[in-house]
């Protein structure tokens, strides 16, 4: 299957958590104008409701997650927390 070029670089929320190399979970992207689910894949287990960043398309309706933060929200908040 074709890759989805357009969800790469969007951001999600999990609705069931990933467990790494033992399975997928699912994300809820915005995309397009909208919000579309895909099955999510992650190098590591990441929790029910982790924002994270699409970082490749498997097709499929299939994409690759890495748990993010947004660097802004961490400049809004206390300096001791940034980086």
């Amino acid at each position: 299957m074709a890759q989805d070029e357009a969800v790469i670089g969007c951001t999600g929320v999990l609705l069931i958590g990933t467990r790494g190399a033992a399975g997928p979970g699912e994300v809820l992207v915005s995309v397009r104008g909208g919000s579309e689910a895909f099955v999510a894949w992650s190098a590591e287990p990441l929790p029910v409701g982790a924002t994270v960043l699409v970082i490749e398309s498997r097709g499929a309706r299939q994409v690759d997650v890495i748990e993010w933060a947004d660097p802004l929200e961490a400049l809004a908040g206390d300096p001791g927390d940034a980086g």
